[in-house]
């Protein structure tokens, strides 16, 4: 497996370590929703929480929560709806993003709550 994808799966491992040590249930992990995927999808029993994840080495040339763009955003709010639809969560519903940085063997993990909101769509 590429160094890439490794650091990638280690990131999105420690990330919900990460909430489960802060009290967040797990619902589910790599959701996907056709060919869109939700990295963790969790509960503080008062929000549904969608966690976005995201890893760099340290030598990164864009910040992680760059890389979260509105076409990323528009993906995640729609896949969001639609587990919400399917397992009938009414909860409101909280977009997060957790960037975990690489330095030798261990991360810094940012956790950034309402790191964006769902947009509002006109007709």
């Amino acid at each position: 497996m590429a160094e890439k994808n490794e650091t990638g799966k280690q990131g999105e491992s420690l990330a919900r370590l990460y909430l489960e040590k802060k009290g967040y249930t797990v619902l589910a992990t790599n959701w996907r929703f056709h060919r869109f995927e939700l990295d963790i999808i969790a509960s503080n029993n008062e929000e549904l929480v969608i966690v976005e994840v995201k890893t760099r080495s340290d030598n990164y040339l864009i910040a992680p929560e760059i890389a979260v763009d509105g076409k990323k955003i528009n993906r995640i709010v729609a896949a969001s709806d639609a587990y919400a639809r399917k397992h009938n969560i009414n909860l409101p519903v909280r977009f997060d993003l957790l960037c975990l940085i690489k330095k030798g063997q261990s991360f810094d993990i940012e956790h950034i709550e309402d790191a964006f909101f769902a947009p509002v769509m006109y007709k």
